[in-house]
């Protein structure tokens, strides 16, 4: 039987160094960790999947009468799914965390010289990077099924996705970390993401609800978001709505991290 030393004794692998090394370490045992089950990888982008092969069709008689909609369905829908995917995928990376915490490897960690933020950093390096390879994934298959985008416009979208995605993550880490229980953090994950998914206009837009409706979602930083993706994957970079969604994924990426590494911070967390 081999033990796995690294997973069990941390300390022995987290040397004082810069801020850049010691993420890079914390972040080549997730990715090595992430890479013995890489189903995970596949499992993150099924439901996204599914919505693109089950729910397009059903968009194709319909999207070209959205107000200010596109004449693509998927041209429509793939950017919502990207958001989506940042959302859902991400606020559920702390769960991996409230593992780590109960085998003692996060106490473990945080008796090394190195610095709290870098714990935090190197798992969401990782978290980010799986979300990338997903959102790849996603446009590949949204182009396969008729997708039109701009390529620079895609990109753009991505790079807001993975914004959204490093915030969300941040944030998923920090409630794991105050939870310490998945049996709380479930629901309360649930509870939150509902409404946001309801929305935010990821499937259909918002302009097609009541008045009420629509001034609730533009509370909805959410929904700024996801609209500007789709400009974004429409090619219409000069918008203010682009330029409204970006400053908002900027700030929320901000305010997680900034939460996220609060917790880690903390003796008692």
């Amino acid at each position: 039987m081999t033990i796995d030393t690294e997973a069990r004794h941390p300390v022995a692998v987290l040397p004082k160094g810069n801020f850049f090394r010691e993420s890079s370490i914390v972040f080549r045992r997730q990715i090595r960790m992430n890479l013995r089950n890489p189903a995970w990888v596949l499992i993150g982008v099924l439901q996204p999947v599914l919505y693109l092969v089950l729910f397009g069709p059903l968009l194709k008689p319909l999207v070209s009468s959205f107000p200010g909609g596109s004449d693509n369905a998927y041209t429509f829908l793939v950017p919502g799914l990207l958001v989506q995917l940042g959302l859902f995928g991400a606020m559920f990376a702390g769960f991996s965390l409230i593992g780590e915490w109960r085998e003692g490897v996060i106490e473990a960690e945080r008796v090394t010289p190195a610095s709290r933020t870098a714990l935090l950093y190197g798992r969401l390096w990782r978290d980010i990077l799986q979300l990338f390879v997903q959102a790849v994934i996603l446009v590949v298959l949204g182009y396969l099924m008729g997708m039109r985008g701009s390529v620079v416009g895609v990109i753009v979208g991505i790079v807001i996705t993975l914004l959204v995605g490093g915030a969300c993550a941040a944030a998923s880490n920090a409630v794991a970390l105050t939870t310490k229980s998945e049996d709380v953090m479930a629901p309360l994950i649930n509870m939150v993401m509902m409404p946001v998914l309801l929305l935010s206009g990821i499937l259909l837009p918002m302009t097609l609800g009541p008045t009420w409706l629509q001034k609730i979602s533009d509370f909805m930083p959410f929904r700024w978001i996801v609209d500007a993706v789709r400009d974004s994957f429409a090619g219409d970079l000069a918008s203010s709505t682009l330029t409204w969604g970006l400053l908002a994924a900027v700030i929320l990426a901000a305010l997680g991290t900034w939460w996220g590494t609060a917790v880690f911070r903390k003796e008692n967390a």
